[in-house]
């Protein structure tokens, strides 16, 4: 840094968070009037998130210290373009440039030799380790996409199990791993030393290696965008092919493997919605001003509010932020909350320099579960893993971390120290962030599919490796249409199960789920318990219930939905948990400076006594408002919740009672057996049920 204070630079390579910190310094006009462009890489990942409109206030901030900036924004997979470019540039006039669409793309599974023996829930798709192994052989460079990190680990155990030979030339790569071993699988995959590298999506953004000429993704890719990212890391060279390869974790998968490709044939690309008017981080960006060179108001105002995200900011609502910046509102007896002064001159300054040095120090949007460090009691690093689990290790314990199982010995100012442990089984952490959801867009090319499965029409081989289990699931109950919505109602020895198939994705499906056991509950008095997948969800109670197509029809009926399902799901606990997020980000929390950072209980509880003083004294306090509304956004996906509603309300109910589990309600049950105490492996249980369903049988009753 003092040597960049001393000689100009040409170019920087930064991030949101350090150009932010950037703009913190008294200099800011010195350091960036000469600024002529500033380029914005994978823009699609920063829209519709904090720090993307972290981004837009630090450009309109530059684009007045620098007028005639230009600004150029990189993007491969966005399904709304314009309106993305829209944002970047505030609105200013602009210009798309695309490149030419000649590249060739391959989309093709690893398709298993008998559906039937083929596991339907409850896998993370290990069962398919020698034929991925055998892929990898024959190919170049492959890199190993899964979506999760505790699925990253125990993918590179297995192929290492199953080729131990291959130890030294794989590699492990996840945002936990240290960033030594990190280092040096990417410097692997430059000089092509590793034959393969199991990896998340650490690996899918702005890495390009050349070697790299095979892409395997393990499990569904849940979005259109994400398969094509990572579809683009091979091949990654002028005329150059790419190829990636799904290898489905369970049967039904393979129905997403073929609707991604026609997806992507189509150009059916996921939309990125932009954030509005988040003030937590407006928030910040008001102290990093006025921490830096300072700001007039009006001036501010107007730059702010050239900004997509704040282009509606009312006068109001800007003078409450500073009002709660300079008086921190109903917390004014304390000092730390008084973080801007207005001087004589009519410019807000941070005169405190302990305040504006702790607000430097937790400058960003990213907010995380609490981390510990993992390293061995000789030294040495291996990465992280949440407080959450750390918390419940006992002395003697065995974990995988970076590919090695480990013996927990102790934990001392927030780092786990480990050692090698002789037995090589051990349980994976689990890291926040595990299930994604499937996109709408996605979505409605698997119900096209099952439609078209249902007319016989199996064109694609994953449909055709398919169809003796789509005419199991047919047999059983019913294949549902697009126009159609699929309840079945059967009872086993757990009690009476209710499965409805709108496929809207994990959280669409768990908020209806909520809804829908919510109105059932105030018809009769009644206890359910839920699980939900991507597909459908299913209540399951250990007392009969009236269930029929016209009662499911009127409980699913859309007016009133958002409120009912609020209620449901205790929407105002969840805010409370989410305040945390604001909290931070507004800073009224303090993380501690780098190298003490205090532990996810301490700052949870923090956030708890600010947001309830705010409930208590100041119920009006536009955050809380804000993180009622980012709850029911984030958690709940309340447009796609509403619109899933209203599609709803269309569609046909197909009502049936099978005799027998089907091949859709198994993964609902076997979600549901995750929860429950048993010494036997759900694998086993869940394979014991498939062989069970495919027995011959009686006469089903069912009715329509």
């Amino acid at each position: 840094r003092v040597r960049q204070d001393r000689k100009p630079l040409h170019a920087m390579v930064t991030t949101p968070e350090s150009l932010s910190l950037l703009l913190s310094r008294a200099d800011q006009a010195h350091t960036f009037g000469q600024l002529k462009a500033i380029i914005v890489d994978e823009w699609h990942e920063l829209l519709g998130t904090k720090r993307g409109v972290q981004v837009e206030l630090a450009l309109a901030r530059l684009k007045r210290l620098a007028p005639g900036l230009r600004i150029w924004g990189l993007s491969a997979t966005l399904g709304n373009i314009a309106q993305a470019q829209d944002v970047l540039l505030g609105g200013d006039q602009g210009c798309i440039v695309a490149g030419a669409r000649d590249k060739t793309l391959t989309v093709d599974s690893l398709l298993p030799e008998d559906i039937r023996k083929y596991p339907w829930a409850g896998h993370l798709g290990t069962r398919a380790v020698a034929g991925v192994a055998a892929e990898i052989e024959k190919s170049g460079t492959t890199l190993v996409f899964t979506n999760v990190r505790s699925q990253a680990e125990q993918w590179y155990r297995a192929l290492l199990d199953a080729r131990p030979d291959w130890a030294g030339s794989i590699g492990l790569h996840h945002a936990s791993l240290d960033v030594s071993q990190r280092r040096w699988v990417e410097q692997g995959l430059r000089d092509g030393s590793l034959k393969a590298v199991v990896c998340t999506s650490s690996l899918d953004l702005g890495v390009d290696f050349s070697p790299v000429d095979r892409v395997i993704q393990i499990g569904s890719p849940k979005g259109v965008a994400r398969l094509l990212q990572r579809a683009g890391r091979s091949g990654h060279r002028p005329g150059q092919a790419s190829r990636i390869t799904c290898v489905p974790a369970h049967a039904l998968e393979l129905l997403e493997a073929a609707a991604v490709r026609e997806a992507l044939a189509d150009g059916a690309i996921e939309a990125r919605r932009p954030c509005t008017a988040p003030l937590d981080v407006l928030v910040q960006h008001v102290v990093t001003i006025a921490a830096g060179e300072g700001f007039r108001a009006d001036e501010l105002f107007a730059e702010v509010r050239s900004t997509a995200a704040f282009r509606s900011l009312t006068l109001e609502d800007w003078h409450w932020v500073l009002a709660f910046t300079s008086g921190g509102g109903v917390l004014s007896a304390y000092p730390e909350y008084h973080r801007i002064t207005l001087g004589g001159d009519g410019v807000y300054r941070v005169t405190d320099l302990k305040l504006a040095r702790r607000h430097r120090a937790q400058i960003g949007t990213i907010v995380s579960d609490a981390s510990v460090n993992v390293r061995f009691v000789r030294g040495g690093a291996l990465g992280m893993v949440e407080e959450s689990f750390a918390a419940r290790l006992k002395a003697g314990e065995r974990f995988a971390i970076a590919g090695r199982t480990v013996q927990f010995v102790r934990m001392r100012e927030m780092t786990v120290y480990v050692r090698l442990a002789a037995a090589q089984k051990g349980v994976v952490p689990r890291w926040m962030g595990g299930r994604l959801s499937l996109s709408d867009e996605l979505a409605r090319y698997i119900q096209a599919q099952l439609e078209r499965a249902s007319d016989g029409e199996a064109q694609s081989p994953e449909l055709r490796t398919l169809m003796p289990l789509i005419a199991l699931q047919y047999r059983h109950s019913h294949v549902p249409r697009c126009d159609e919505l699929l309840a079945e109602v059967h009872t086993t020895r757990e009690g009476h199960h209710l499965c409805v198939f709108p496929f809207a994705g994990r959280r669409v499906n768990g908020a209806l789920a909520a809804m829908v056991a919510w109105r059932l509950a105030r018809l009769a008095p009644i206890t359910f318990s839920m699980a939900f997948t991507d597909y459908g969800f299913e209540l399951l109670s250990a007392q009969p219930f009236e269930m029929n197509a016209e009662l499911l029809s009127r409980i699913l009926d859309p007016r009133d939905a958002v409120r009912d399902v609020i209620e449901s799901v205790n929407a105002a606990e969840l805010a409370r948990r989410h305040f945390r997020e604001i909290a931070r980000v507004a800073g009224l929390v303090f993380q501690g400076y780098p190298g003490e950072s205090r532990s996810a209980k301490h700052l949870q509880a923090s956030s708890g006594l600010v947001f309830d003083v705010y409930e208590r004294h100041d119920p009006g306090n536009p955050l809380l408002a804000q993180a009622r509304r980012e709850v029911l956004e984030r958690e709940l996906e309340l447009p796609r919740f509403d619109a899933t509603v209203e599609a709803l309300a269309r569609r046909r109910v197909v009502f049936v009672r099978p005799v027998r589990m089907t091949p859709l309600a198994l993964p609902l049950v076997a979600d549901q057996m995750r929860n429950r105490l048993s010494t036997e492996k759900l694998a086993d249980r869940v394979m014991r049920m498939q062989l069970l369903m495919q027995k011959p049988q009686g006469k089903l009753r069912a009715a329509a």
